[in-house]
């Protein structure tokens, strides 16, 4: 008995040395974190750093600078280091003149008094005309407003940053009047360690006011205000009377601080900005593209088991010579079903760009269902996807090249390149007139020359050497044979019915990969043009997978009727199928521009349409490419299964 137990315990000493190397690795990740993952500990007292980021409008959705309007400015203006992802955003983080010290509440705070002239009127009435926010970060929070709705089951709702100012009018005047958000007061919320002491920061919520100040005699450092005293305890809870934009006139920004202690903890801070009161209609998303992929997987089954079981037991003796027929004419098109395609080469590029997007798309994902892309760190989602993109380079080569040699090509390097700058010389057209377009609105949104001149040389320092290396392993390797031989004599194809037409099959085939993702894609477009918090990855990732089985699916049940009509094209019909999704896509942004948003400006109708065409070019590639391989694999599994004479 004791020596058996020593040999349990020895071998439960052993099934623990991973799981010790595992939490060891763990313990060593803290040394090594993502940045503004990280948490920071405070002590009563400790200054806190306010930074101000970019000026939005889900109206132009051109970002501006917070500096390029006249507000306060600290002593000199530092900009903050922007990783690849953030510069793309149009993020532009800076220091600010607010100066917040640790559990010290501040009342009435001047920060300066500007005088307003013409061309500064007109700047601020302009912003304000356009619904523009200021965005500010705390402890790599960002500031939001809070919301009371009774209309919701959360009763308070967040809205990014605060509005510049507001329009209105005067009781008993029509006449429309402009109003500067001019008084700030600012709750932070922190969580207390009761062991340590220190603090951490959980909250940063703004309330703005606009308020005419006064004072009594002429301006200096030292005024006192009477609308705002902290002495006199006289404090800004409302707007009554608002400050009006006018030339000539004063304008003094101030503020508060109120600090409260929170039950939330530093880790589940982002929470609040996170949750969504309308899971359902994710479940009800998922439960419906669910449904779609079922109905798809059920046929697919029937016809693999009918064609399958028919080849094995060959020809039933009892059925007749109409039911042979039916049932064999996917047969008949066998010495030609694997002649290689016209503009075979084109194929080959869009197949390996293809690939490079499913791989950049699926690692994405799981690194975002992980939590390494979490919103606390900025522009991590666009840093990774490009990097990821670039990395991927070397499937894309593979992939290309490989197919090429099973088409009887030679020239491999041709594809390679083709590969390689094809796809991302036609993004980067598109890209860069939308960026010319930006920087004739001299908006912070505009890609600096720096940051383009670091795009391209991921693409030619990374991408695109990655993609020759990979065309050339995937040339070196032996091409698939194909199952039955192809004759010398291409077969005439009959006449199609209508439905076979390729144009009709394959809009309808693009319908239901559409339908399986049209609802998520309504939050995501929300996320990125109506200025929100997207961060239902795990939800995406179950939609993505489905995506990609509804698209397999339907591509072969098409690929299977069209052969069963003796039409053997399948190769670039089976890409077009499940790529035309790609269209609605495209439809559905257009429907979403004219019913979701308020976009008046030509300029920023552009970038909308210019950005979408991008997005959806590239969903055409990668479904393209899914519908591609699923037919692929499966015409060769049912004709290996035939034997011929």
């Amino acid at each position: 008995m004791e020596s058996q137990s020593r040999s349990i315990h020895n071998k439960r000493s052993m099934a623990m040395i991973p799981a010790l190397l595992f939490l060891s690795l763990i313990h060593g990740v803290h040394c090594f974190y993502l940045p503004g993952v990280a948490p920071e500990d405070f002590q009563k007292g400790d200054p806190l750093k306010v930074k101000v980021n970019k000026l939005t409008s889900i109206k132009t959705q051109l970002p501006y600078s917070y500096y390029s309007l006249p507000f306060c400015t600290p002593e000199k203006i530092v900009d903050s280091a922007e990783n690849l992802g953030e510069v793309l955003r149009g993020d532009r983080i800076e220091n600010s003149p607010y100066a917040f010290t640790m559990q010290e509440p501040q009342l009435c705070t001047v920060l300066c008094r500007i005088m307003i002239d013409a061309k500064t009127a007109k700047q601020f009435k302009e912003k304000i005309d356009d619904e523009y926010r200021v965005n500010m970060i705390l402890d790599n929070l960002p500031l939001v407003v809070p919301i009371k709705r009774l209309d919701q089951a959360s009763n308070t709702v967040y809205q990014l940053g605060y509005h510049i100012g507001l329009k209105g009018q005067y009781a008993g005047n029509k006449e429309e009047k402009y109003f500067i958000h001019n008084h700030l007061a600012f709750t932070v919320k922190y969580h207390r360690d009761l062991q340590t002491g220190s603090s951490r920061i959980v909250g940063f919520e703004v309330k703005p006011y606009s308020i005419k100040h006064e004072y009594e005699g002429k301006w200096s450092e030292k005024t006192r205000l009477t609308t705002c005293d902290p002495h006199m305890k006289r404090m800004v809870v409302n707007s009554n009377t608002p400050l009006e934009v006018e030339v000539n006139k004063e304008i003094i920004f101030s503020y508060d601080v109120e600090y409260q202690e929170s039950d939330v903890k530093w880790a589940s801070r982002w929470d609040s900005y996170l949750l969504m009161s309308d899971d359902q209609i994710h479940w009800f998303s998922i439960v419906n593209s669910l449904m779609i992929v079922l109905f798809l997987t059920g046929m697919v089954a029937m016809i693999m088991l009918r064609t399958l079981y028919r080849d094995i037991s060959k020809y039933n003796e009892l059925e007749t010579q109409e039911e042979a027929l039916e049932e064999t004419g996917w047969k008949l098109v066998h010495g030609d079903v694997f002649r290689p395609p016209s503009n075979s080469d084109l194929l080959c590029v869009y197949v390996g760009t293809g690939v490079q997007f499913l791989g950049m798309v699926l690692v994405t994902m799981i690194f975002a269902v992980l939590g390494f892309l979490s919103p606390s760190n900025r522009g991590g989602l666009m840093t990774a996807m490009l990097l990821l993109w670039v990395s991927m380079g070397i499937f894309a080569g593979y992939a290309s090249t490989n197919l090429y040699k099973m088409f009887k090509g030679a020239e491999w390097k041709k594809i390679a390149a083709k590969t390689a700058f094809m796809f991302p010389a036609i993004v980067f057209v598109i890209f860069f007139v939308l960026n010319a377009l930006i920087w004739g609105q001299k908006s912070s949104g505009a890609v600096p020359f720096g940051t383009m001149f670091a795009l391209v040389f991921l693409w030619f320092g990374i991408s695109v050497p990655l993609v020759i290396v990979g065309g050339y392993v995937g040339f070196k390797k032996p091409a698939m044979e194909d199952p039955v031989k192809t004759n010398k004599i291409p077969r005439q194809i009959p006449e199609q019915a209508w439905y076979m037409n390729p144009i009709f099959s394959i809009l309808i085939g693009g319908i239901l990969p559409f339908g399986a993702v049209f609802i998520e894609l309504f939050f995501i477009l929300t996320s990125i043009w109506l200025n929100q918090f997207y961060y239902m990855f795990g939800f995406l990732f179950l939609v993505f997978i489905i995506l990609l089985i509804t698209c397999a699916e339907i591509t072969i049940v098409l690929c299977y009727f069209q052969l069963c009509s003796e039409d053997y094209k399948w190769w670039w019909r089976s890409y077009l199928t499940s790529g035309s999704s790609a269209l609605y896509l495209f439809l559905y942004a257009a429907f979403y521009f004219f019913t979701k948003l308020e976009i008046t400006k030509l300029v920023s109708g552009l970038l909308y349409f210019g950005y979408m065409l991008i997005a959806s070019y590239a969903f055409f590639v990668l479904t393209g490419t899914i519908g591609f391989y699923a037919c692929f694999c499966f015409t060769r599994l049912i004709y290996s299964s035939l034997k011929i004479d």
